[in-house]
């Protein structure tokens, strides 16, 4: 674990992360998509979807699992990059096109149009948040840009 200058918070190396993701997608897709998604109602807090949004070059699809929260229908994400500089990829791709679907462990796969919250609305999902992660605040003051709580509402 790599401690920040002046953060009372450990992380991993960044390898670490994005390793640690590729090998959950990788097992993800080895189980035929059976396995490593699950629900926000576990002993984590916060559940582990599969979000597909259109790649903002090069239109493709582009797979990614994250972390999120449900708030009523809506589920609720933290584009944080593994509380690295920089926004993540998806959230990028999202606010080019914010329609994407979203793979739960349910089996359920919905389609949903992305917006940053806003105001009140991330004042409020942010302590969610916080609520499943007490040092989410040490985490996010790692990140020299603020980090944006992505709302996915399912269409119609």
């Amino acid at each position: 674990m790599t401690e920040q200058p002046g953060a009372s918070v450990r992380v991993p190396p960044r390898w670490f992360v994005t390793t640690a993701w590729k090998v959950h997608r990788f097992l993800y897709r080895a189980t035929g998509r059976r396995k490593f998604l699950w629900t926000p109602a576990n002993k984590r807090g916060w559940g582990a979807l599969q979000l597909t949004t259109t790649g903002r070059r090069s239109g493709e699809a582009r797979p990614v699992i994250v972390g999120y929260l449900e708030d009523e229908s809506d589920l609720v994400l933290l584009a944080m990059n593994g509380w690295g500089e920089g926004e993540p990829a998806w959230w990028l791709n999202l606010q080019a096109e914010p329609t994407a679907t979203a793979q739960l462990a349910k089996g359920d796969a919905l389609h949903v149009r992305a917006h940053a919250g806003e105001g009140e609305e991330r004042d409020r999902l942010w302590a969610r948040w916080r609520a499943v992660e007490p040092k989410l605040d040490e985490y996010a003051a790692l990140r020299s840009t603020p980090t944006a709580v992505v709302v996915l509402t399912p269409l119609a």
